[in-house]
């Protein structure tokens, strides 16, 4: 279970940095938008495992379940700071928490597990984790995935992918999938500029090649979305208005 209250430790390795927002990085009313918000996440915690050593090339992390909470939308700040930290620990993955702030006063909240594998890209045991593990005060992660998968029945839309949108790693980048979260609010009338929770499985690598198909349909908590290729679902998504927490 994902958690988004747990705080900066007092103990352990945290590691901040800051960004600005660029006029890419915003909708057309300067919100900063979702896509943009997980480029800044991913690239804060590339920076902080190249720091110590846990970076590429010896250690490649995939993300596996992540949880965005737009606390106080960022809709007119344009320098943000970000503070990142391990938020848990299995054999083969760890947890790491984001703390975002705006100069405006905007607040986003993100717990996240990622997937370690070493250099053949196979999952590999976390051992030695130092700084990071202290930061953990002992708290486990699970790597299931949570969110369901969406009806048989649901109608699909295509969403070509762009060679733009593939990462050094070969396959599309977790960023995109915000683009077609994004592109989904906006057909839906989905009020972004409000507080929302945002949560992504991640089941499988999209490919360039493939065929993406996005299927959307109401639930009870909102929106649920489905990333398909052929009879397979590559990832999950579901989103939310924020309730009874600021």
């Amino acid at each position: 279970m994902l958690d988004t209250s747990l705080p900066r430790p007092a103990v352990g390795r945290s590691f901040a940095s800051t960004r600005r927002v660029r006029l890419a990085d915003m909708d057309a009313t300067g919100r900063v938008r979702l896509d943009a918000i997980a480029r800044f996440l991913q690239d804060i915690a590339i920076d902080d495992v190249q720091e110590t050593g846990w970076g590429t090339p010896e250690h490649l992390w995939f993300v596996r379940r992540i949880r965005v909470e737009v606390r106080t939308p960022l809709l007119e700040d344009r320098e943000l700071e970000l503070v990142t930290w391990c938020s848990g620990l299995a054999a083969i993955a760890a947890g790491r928490r984001w703390s975002v702030s705006g100069d405006r006063g905007g607040r986003v909240e993100v717990d996240s597990v990622w997937i370690h594998l070493g250099p053949d890209q196979r999952p590999a045991r976390i051992e030695s984790f130092g700084l990071y593990a202290e930061a953990t005060g002992g708290r486990p992660v699970s790597t299931r995935l949570e969110l369901p998968l969406p009806s048989a029945d649901v109608r699909r839309t295509a969403w070509p992918l762009r060679a733009t949108d593939v990462d050094l790693h070969g396959h599309v980048n977790n960023a995109v999938h915000w683009q077609a979260i994004e592109d989904v609010l906006r057909s839906r009338q989905f009020d972004a500029s409000s507080p929302l929770v945002a949560e992504l499985d991640y089941r499988d690598p999209i490919d360039l090649a493939d065929p993406l198909e996005l299927a959307v349909q109401e639930c009870t908590e909102g929106l649920a979305l489905g990333f398909c290729v052929g009879s397979g679902v590559r990832a999950a998504a579901r989103l939310c208005a924020m309730r009874g927490r600021g």
